[in-house]
């Protein structure tokens, strides 16, 4: 048993022997055999709020030092880890909790507890070395929740996913699989891939291609899966694409049968009311046309009012019934069109006129280049574009009676822009107005009569012409629509018109 002068003695050596870990990050405490610490290092006795080494009192690790800062949740697994490293004599890493005298507040530590032997082969000292990891165990704790996250949406048997890279999907959830009727094993022999070059998912491969990667946009869109049996099932998609060497994405997929099975209903709906509606309407107008003559023999001039009136209406009645019959068809995809050689500039200055004949209030101005400019397309579904446009244009500036129409070519495309001074669209509302039944006006939808499809069914004629339309507005400031369609090839041109 040592004396109280040889433990001084070899406290003395042994501050002056570790003095350098005093600069060391690591709390660090060196313990005799017996379980005497020897010493602290004054990262430790900062941390833990001692003031000096302990020295005189043969205090015990297990006794003192841990208990006092340990984690209660963390102090008995501890001390039994560290009680069988003494009794073993073998080193130790183990991570824990340690409290911060001053705060109160627990960080954790990994620990080493290394023993050191002396030249008989028998242990001399054990050191302990403390290392904060606090940040990193704080970082692996939300990695570790967002991965849960992640597998408790991965087992959602409402939405399908699926991991891609480059033109293979490499995971997939169990609700994906039983979409497109893939097995887990087509999944690990990569057997499913995203792209035309299969049957899986190629119906919409190129759509999310332009619409998730190139364009990146952020709603989801409707469309049809393709299934390993080649069966379609309407989904909606979402997706996130990162580009790096290869290109990596997560597809998010909800199975839309059953809303577009209520969606063909409600167009089916709406298709056959509107073709029962057409004929009544019809008859009214013919009657209308018949009774204003004899107004017009019998001289009843206020009748004849009246009658215009009415027809007036009925004509406002008609274009309602032929926005929502167009609307069915391309739903169905059965809307017609023609494909004619057309003289854009004609098409525009025979509408432009016929609104300068109806309308008093308002001043069409057309600004365009004096050669002719040809499309390719069908004559009245282009004229109804324009149509609607201008109608709109004038609907919503009742106070701003100038409208610019500018005409421009550039390269292999053709531009016409529609410019107002009215009202205005919020920067907010201008992705939505081309959606169908959406108005951009809400507040003022009283003094602005209208079903919301024009614009839907605008944007659909131009899209199958090959063309893009896209709106400039600042509210109160008036709207900017540019229509943009391809040129026809000089060879489609009549033999008197090609340079």
């Amino acid at each position: 048993m040592k004396s109280i002068t040889e433990k001084r003695k070899w406290e003395e050596k042994s501050n002056e022997q570790y003095a350098f870990m005093d600069a060391l990050p690591q709390l660090i405490w060196i313990v005799q055999p017996d379980g005497w610490v020897a010493y602290t290092n004054q990262r430790w006795r900062n941390y833990s709020g001692e003031q000096q080494l302990p020295s005189r009192a043969n205090l015990l690790l297990q006794q003192e030092i841990w208990p006092e800062n340990l984690h209660p949740e963390d102090r008995a697994y501890v001390l039994a880890l560290q009680q069988q490293a003494f009794a073993t004599s073998e080193p130790r890493t183990v991570r824990y909790r340690l409290r911060e005298g001053h705060t109160g507040t627990y960080r954790w530590f990994l620990a080493q507890v290394v023993p050191y032997y002396n030249e008989a082969g028998k242990i001399a000292r054990w050191m302990v070395s403390c290392t904060d990891i606090d940040d990193q165990k704080q970082t692996e704790d939300t990695l570790r929740q967002s991965q849960e996250r992640v597998d408790l949406l991965m087992r959602s048997s409402l939405i399908g996913i699926f991991v891609a890279e480059d033109n293979e999907i490499v995971d997939a959830n169990a609700t994906f699989l039983r979409m497109t009727g893939y097995s887990q094993k087509d999944l690990d022999r990569r057997n499913i891939q995203w792209t035309t070059t299969t049957p899986a998912l190629a119906s919409f491969s190129e759509q999310v291609h332009q619409e998730v990667v190139v364009q990146r946009y952020k709603t989801p869109f409707e469309t049809e899966l393709v299934c390993k049996d080649g069966s379609k099932l309407p989904v909606l998609v979402d997706g996130i694409a990162v580009h790096d060497q290869v290109l990596h994405g997560m597809g998010l997929v909800m199975d839309n049968a059953a809303r577009h099975e209520l969606q063909q209903r409600k167009d089916s709906f709406v298709s056959i009311v509107s073709h029962e509606l057409k004929t009544p309407i019809t008859s009214l107008k013919l009657q209308n046309q018949v009774l204003r003559k004899k107004l017009k023999k019998q001289g009843l001039s206020d009748l004849e009012i009246a009658s215009d009136r009415m027809d007036v209406q009925l004509n406002a009645i008609t274009r309602m019934v032929d926005e929502l019959l167009d609307v069915s068809r391309i739903q169905a995809g059965k809307l017609e069109y023609a494909r004619d050689l057309v003289d854009l500039d004609m098409v525009l200055r025979e509408v432009i006129s016929l609104f300068q004949r109806m309308q008093t209030t308002h001043t069409i101005a057309l600004h365009r280049t004096p050669a002719p400019i040809f499309i390719i397309g069908d004559r009245d579904r282009i004229e109804c574009i324009f149509l609607n446009i201008l109608s709109n244009a004038i609907k919503y500036s009742p106070s701003a009676p100038l409208i610019d129409v500018l005409l421009t070519t550039s390269g292999e495309s053709v531009t016409v822009s529609i410019r107002d001074q009215g009202i205005g669209i919020p920067q907010e509302l201008q992705e939505k107005i081309f959606d169908r039944f959406y108005r951009a006006a809400p507040l003022q939808q009283h003094a602005f009569p209208g079903l919301g499809l024009g614009l839907y069914i605008v944007a659909k004629i131009i899209k199958h012409h090959g063309g893009t339309i896209r709106v400039e507005s600042e509210l109160g400031k008036g709207a900017t629509f540019h229509i943009t369609f391809p040129l026809s090839a000089p060879e489609h041109l009549p033999v008197g018109e090609r340079n």
